[in-house]
């Protein structure tokens, strides 16, 4: 048996009450029991007693059940009667037991002479006047439930859970195959990527004599499926608390992210307990108690409502989708929605890096309007193609405006005007001012990995005209495309933040753009959205529509991106070939917010 030994702290406070002070007196064996005692010294302090066998194996036996770190002792009062052979010694002691535990109670010991000698009267009530005999003395953790996750509004996000993990331990399971094949039979109707051979696979990849996790189940899908796999050979089962979302469509390669954040600060302070427990182990009585102390619920800035509304708007495309939505005012992201084909393909509405198309005709406008050299009335060219040192470059089907007003090569989305206008600016000029709205700034923010996009400088004249209109060689992530029009909306880049009370960190700083700038650009967008009769039920929404070729160029994603009140959002269709399936995406979101 393992004795842990200590220092201690033991101070005589009270005389003797009425008794001869000659001799050996009782106080004087307390002092030598208790100093032993603290310090771990259960030799010595069981020769102080009447019953040293007893005495060593139930101190010995309690300390390895506390393993203290430090006991302290204190003598509270002496109490003998005249001339009397017995006398009571009060004490307190305190147990440190680690970190944050700390047990202090009061006890006291009988002590009897005999042949002039004082000993300690041995029972267990010693150490504990709740302690009896036959009963041990046991600690026991309390851990608390973790603390949910919440959108901005209060509705849950991720909820406590208890998640039941399947281990396979290859050596025990006999038949591996029969196992694999079982196990695979009973999980196809909760995860059908779980077949034999991925089991088989995953059990061979294991290093010896470690169990490979076939799947991590809810509570309430272990308990349908547990007839089918609890008594199979090889397979065990651990059982952990985990937040789980409490949607399992909602935001799936999202929350992921924010509970690996977030998980670690919900777990709250453990509680503990000092119990006594009879010769079975059943608890007998509880001696002290710290209740667990649960975390605060951590807060995302996400929305169910709006996060809901762009899922529904995007689910049924055939192609990887999705719509990011931003709060202008703050930068607070309130939706990232993807369809599962685009899931599949991990979180590419955060990340992934996609030409623009005509959405970045935004930035393009935003940089001619700072030049000085035009106006939204100012007239310009919109021919069906222009030639840029021996590169072609069309409008969608080669449409031909004429000379209209910038304001409305804009809105009808004039690829030849806007190749024109940037053809005229310095190599770095559309850098500089898509870095102002918001493109190519990096941001480690909590909870999720984000890319804007990259707008590189462009020497050649060739590749400025075909970045005007959002091909050459910029790209943008819708994330990106989001902040974007979120920084049109308010005048500033807003910093991204997807977890309340969380600091998001951006690489640089960047100088605002003009407000009369930004006006002008607003004033396009409005005159575009105007002019799309799919849009007419939202005459305050500002936006702007876009398709951009992609691969070989046969095919082309389709965009749109806007701002109406304090909600910015961006949408992508990938291979979709027209913007008009975007336009229609984005009616059928803001729809669904009202």
């Amino acid at each position: 048996m393992r004795v842990t030994r200590l220092a201690a702290a033991l101070v005589l406070v009270t005389p003797l009450v009425g008794c001869s002070m000659s001799g050996p007196q009782p106080g004087d064996t307390a002092n030598a029991f208790l100093t032993a005692f603290a310090k771990g010294d259960l030799a010595a302090a069981a020769k102080e007693t009447d019953s040293p066998d007893s005495a060593q194996d139930q101190m010995a036996a309690v300390r390895e059940a506390l393993e203290p770190k430090s006991v302290k002792t204190k003598v509270e009062e002496v109490n003998q009667a005249d001339g009397a052979s017995t006398a009571n010694v009060a004490y307190s002691v305190t147990w440190d037991l680690g970190p944050g535990r700390k047990w202090t109670y009061d006890s006291h010991i009988e002590l009897r002479e005999s042949n002039e000698k004082w000993q300690v009267h041995w029972t267990p009530t010693v150490i504990h006047p709740k302690l009896a005999q036959q009963q041990a003395i046991a600690v026991q953790g309390q851990q608390p439930e973790l603390a949910p996750v919440l959108d901005r509004d209060g509705s849950l996000v991720l909820a406590p859970s208890r998640v039941v993990s399947v281990l396979l331990e290859k050596e025990k399971a006999g038949n591996t195959q029969a196992v694999a094949g079982a196990l695979a039979t009973a999980l196809a109707g909760i995860d059908r990527t779980i077949t034999q051979a991925s089991i088989l696979a995953g059990a061979n990849k294991t290093p010896a004599g470690q169990a490979y996790q076939v799947v991590a189940l809810r509570q309430s899908d272990y308990d349908r499926v547990k007839p089918a796999i609890y008594d199979l050979p090889g397979v065990r089962f651990t059982s952990a608390p985990r937040l789980l979302a409490n949607d399992k469509a909602f935001a799936p390669t999202l929350l992921p992210g924010i509970r690996k954040v977030v998980e670690a600060d919900l777990t709250g302070k453990a509680g503990w307990r000092v119990i006594t427990t009879d010769p079975t182990g059943a608890e007998v009585e509880e001696l002290y108690a710290k209740a667990a102390e649960p975390a605060e619920a951590a807060t995302t800035t996400l929305s169910v409502g709006t996060q809901n509304a762009a899922q529904a708007a995007v689910n049924a495309e055939p192609t990887p989708s999705m719509i990011v939505a931003m709060q202008p005012s703050t930068g607070e992201l309130l939706a990232v929605a993807q369809n599962p084909v685009a899931d599949k393909q991990g979180p590419i509405a955060l990340m992934g890096r996609y030409p623009p198309g005509s959405t970045f005709k935004i930035a393009t406008a935003t940089a001619a309007l700072a030049a000085g050299k035009v106006t939204g009335a100012t007239p310009v060219g919109c021919p069906a193609t222009i030639t840029v040192e021996g590169r072609e470059i069309p409008n969608s089907g080669k449409f031909d405006k004429g000379t209209i007003p910038l304001s409305s090569a804009f809105a009808f989305s004039c690829n030849t005007t806007f190749a024109q206008l940037a053809t005229q600016m310095g190599p770095s000029e559309l850098t500089e001012t898509a870095k102002q709205l918001g493109l190519g700034v990096d941001f480690v923010m909590p909870g999720a990995t984000t890319v804007t996009g990259s707008v590189p400088p462009a020497s050649n004249v060739v590749e400025r005209a075909e970045d005007g209109f959002g091909q050459g060689k910029v790209v943008a992530s819708p994330f990106g495309m989001a902040l974007l029009v979120s920084t049109v909306a308010t005048g500033k880049m807003p910093t991204p933040t997807l977890l309340r009370g969380a600091t998001t960190e951006a690489d640089s700083t960047v100088d605002p753009v003009s407000p009369q700038v930004l006006d002008g650009v607003r004033a396009m967008m409005q005159e575009m959205v105007r002019i799309t009769p799919a849009l007419a039920a939202f005459p305050d929404l500002r936006g702007k529509t876009g398709t951009a070729q992609f691969g070989d160029g046969t095919h082309s994603h389709g965009w749109f991106v806007g701002y109406r009140g304090d909600l910015a959002f961006a949408v992508l269709l990938t291979g979709a070939d027209v913007s008009s399936k975007a336009v229609a995406a984005a009616a059928r979101f803001l729809s669904g917010l009202s």
